[in-house]
């Protein structure tokens, strides 16, 4: 499975990495592409070089899954069951208790 489609178009790298790091938490592999481009452009702003998350076709549902969550805002963060602390989406286990989050969350 060599192919790679294109899931997402990140304004800048920090937003790229985050989506990314969300997806492999969810067991999704990512590449980015234009990311190294950043590099050619010297003291531009963050933003100025767009980059793309691809995936593989069979992980599209859960990836559109991760997306629809980070622009509704809560970027698949998460609360813990046992002592209510919100945990951002790249924590495996609460940060506070070591509680692990529900299986459907």
């Amino acid at each position: 499975m060599n192919e790679w489609i294109p899931v997402y178009q990140a304004a800048n790298s920090l937003e790229a990495h985050t989506l990314k790091g969300a997806m492999e938490v969810a067991g999704i592999a990512v590449l980015l592409q234009g990311e190294a481009l950043s590099g050619a452009l010297g003291e531009q702003p963050v933003n100025a070089v767009e980059v793309t998350l691809l995936i593989h076709p069979a992980d599209l549902e859960g990836a559109r899954h991760i997306l629809e969550q980070y622009r509704r805002g809560n970027g698949g963060s998460w609360r813990c069951p046992r002592c209510g602390e919100h945990n951002a989406a790249s924590f495996e286990i609460c940060w506070r208790c070591g509680q692990e989050p529900d299986p459907g969350v």
